[in-house]
């Protein structure tokens, strides 16, 4: 069941949720690090000559607990095992997620799976929703999606452009690479409604006239960003 998602250029883009052993495995491959990590700063103190205690212990410790928060803060809601698996943290309202809500998430990380039978209930919640989401992402408003390849222009036009290629409509200079990247994304689904709607959304931004229809309006927008901006 695809997560619809309305970007800020007011387009629903749909995201396959990340499954359910996806997660699992990302998890999996996360703990692979934390082991990689303690049998590390285990080894480190013998070949160093550096004393053990509580404060080394803390040190260690540390960077597992809050390694959650801090990777998917500093890695655009990634972990290094989502990394691996291509899936990454998303908000169901289309914006970025922030620091807090990668917060909520941590915070109710931990009382899932220190509380609830070694996670056992975000698994059951997971596999119930819709949305892919467990507890904390229901909290903080995410779910976890996968990550689609980049879509190349040879995969929404077939036909390279002409080196004498006319340019229809010089406005779309008034658009961005991220604006044509949503574009392309509408061209690949190929449904009528959303290419409408992103149709009549670029005429609106770039003042744009045309009577073509929504789908060659969208293919002629790409087509002369891409002759422009490649000049």
């Amino acid at each position: 069941m695809a997560v619809a998602i309305r970007t800020s250029q007011n387009v629903l883009v749909e995201y396959e949720p990340a499954s359910l052993g996806e997660r699992i495995l990302a998890t999996l491959l996360d703990y692979l690090v934390f082991f990689g990590w303690f049998l590390f700063m285990i080894a480190l103190p013998a070949g160093l000559g550096i004393p053990g205690g509580r404060f080394y212990s803390a040190f260690v410790i540390l960077p597992v607990i809050f390694y959650d928060l801090l990777c998917e803060s500093l890695l655009n809601g990634r972990s290094l095992g989502k990394i691996a698996m291509g899936i990454r943290v998303v908000k169901l309202d289309g914006s970025p997620p922030d620091l807090g809500a990668y917060l909520i998430r941590w915070l109710l990380r931990i009382v899932e799976t220190g509380l609830f039978l070694g996670g056992i209930i975000p698994i059951i919640t997971i596999a119930v929703n819709g949305k892919g989401q467990r507890l904390g992402d229901i909290a903080a408003g995410t779910t976890v999606v996968r990550l689609k390849p980049a879509v190349s222009l040879d995969d929404v036009i077939a036909r390279p452009i002409a080196e004498n290629y006319v340019v229809q409509f010089p406005d779309v200079r008034l658009l961005n690479d991220r604006d044509i990247n949503v574009v392309r994304e509408v061209l690949r689904r190929n449904d009528e409604d959303v290419l409408r709607r992103t149709a009549d959304r670029i005429k609106d931004v770039t003042g744009i006239q045309s009577s073509l229809s929504s789908r060659a309006f969208l293919e002629t927008v790409v087509s002369d960003y891409q002759f422009i901006t490649t000049q």
